[in-house]
């Protein structure tokens, strides 16, 4: 199985790692400013599974899944084919149906997008729900979590 690294935790920060492919890329070797859409949501999804829990045994088990209600994106340079990026993710604010986060993608230091969102925990009707207390547990630790 060819699967991505889940990433490492910094602190309170889950740090995503990923290499800029051609298919992420337009003609002159830019990223193509979706895909950064793409690059968020798989750190999102490997900092859930490093926190031990799988969106499908979240489907599966509980019947809930997160949709992302709310995003704003600033770009502030662009990355390129071949670049190894990393995508931070931090946990800004956590309600009972809610998650807010803040995602950057950067290259070595440089900040090259910036986002916020805001993700709503639903059922699979698409119904919301609150977040399960394990998970928001889990959560919870890692936003509260300080460096070193």
């Amino acid at each position: 199985m060819n699967r991505p690294p889940p990433g490492d935790f910094d602190g309170d920060a889950h740090l995503f790692p990923l290499r800029v492919y051609y298919e992420d890329t337009d003609a002159a070797g830019i990223v193509y400013y979706a895909n950064y859409l793409r690059f968020a949501e798989r750190a999102r999804t490997e900092m859930m599974r490093a926190l031990g829990v799988e969106h499908s045994e979240l489907m599966a088990a509980a019947g809930i899944a997160f949709a992302v209600r709310r995003c704003s994106a600033d770009y502030l340079a662009p990355a390129r084919l071949d670049d190894r990026l990393e995508v931070v993710t931090r946990i800004t604010d956590l309600r009972g149906a809610s998650l807010g986060l803040e995602q950057t993608v950067r290259r070595d230091a440089a900040d090259l997008v910036r986002m916020h969102l805001k993700l709503a925990c639903m059922t699979v009707a698409g119904r919301p729900a609150r977040i399960p207390g394990t998970l928001r547990a889990e959560l919870e630790d890692l936003r509260n979590r300080k460096n070193g």
